[in-house]
């Protein structure tokens, strides 16, 4: 028996989702949610295996849900269930552990046997999903390659010092950090030292 944590602000989705779900004689809707902090605590109280989750509801963005489940450690697999599929809300729930990504258009059979699938760990995804996210990795920008020093002189950087302040704390002369930035500079397509920081904290870089 699959068991499922419906999470959706709305009280008839929740009912109409039920239905359908429960008509599965393999599926067991366990609970359900009206906001993400709320299917939190019922995932981390009853450990189900699927938690289906809508990404904007009141009390906290579902993204957000997605990522301290995941970061929790939960043995539950958490799969979008929404009416949109704007890249950016693709993106976002994909990269903070969403297993999947469904909309809810979705005839009844096909959402139960992305349930089933998500349940044995395979990635369900929607086929315009699908097809953004393929769109989207294929016009993602390459990471710039920083050197290890490059990155350590941007991260005191950020931390606010000053050129003179990250030689003595590297052990290098003010030169040769002014030649670090410029060579990062040129690498990220910046020309200063905040936008080299943002860039590189946008591209992963820095934390």
């Amino acid at each position: 028996m699959i068991r499922i944590v419906l999470a959706d602000d709305h009280p008839v989705v929740r009912e109409g989702l039920r239905a359908m779900l429960s008509a599965e004689p393999d599926l067991d809707v366990v609970a359900d949610a009206s906001s993400g902090p709320q299917a939190e605590a019922l995932a981390a109280e009853l450990r189900p295996d699927i938690v289906l989750m809508d990404l904007r509801m009141p009390g906290g963005g579902g993204v957000d849900s997605i990522l301290r489940m995941t970061e929790a450690g939960l043995p539950c697999r958490i799969v979008v269930l929404t009416t949109y599929e704007t890249d950016r809300d693709i993106l976002r729930a994909v990269e903070a552990g969403a297993a999947g990504y469904l909309l809810k258009d979705l005839p009844r059979g096909e959402l139960a046997d992305a349930v089933r699938a998500a349940a044995r760990g395979e990635t369900v995804l929607a086929p315009s999903v699908a097809a953004r996210l393929v769109d989207q990795l294929r016009t993602k920008p390459e990471v710039p390659r920083l050197s290890a020093r490059e990155v350590a002189v941007l991260r005191l950087v950020s931390e606010g010092c000053t050129n003179a302040e990250i030689g003595r704390r590297l052990f290098i002369g003010e030169s040769t950090v002014k030649t670090h930035l410029l060579r990062a500079f040129g690498k990220l397509g910046v020309d200063d030292r905040t936008a080299a920081v943002t860039s590189a904290m946008r591209f992963g870089l820095l934390e």
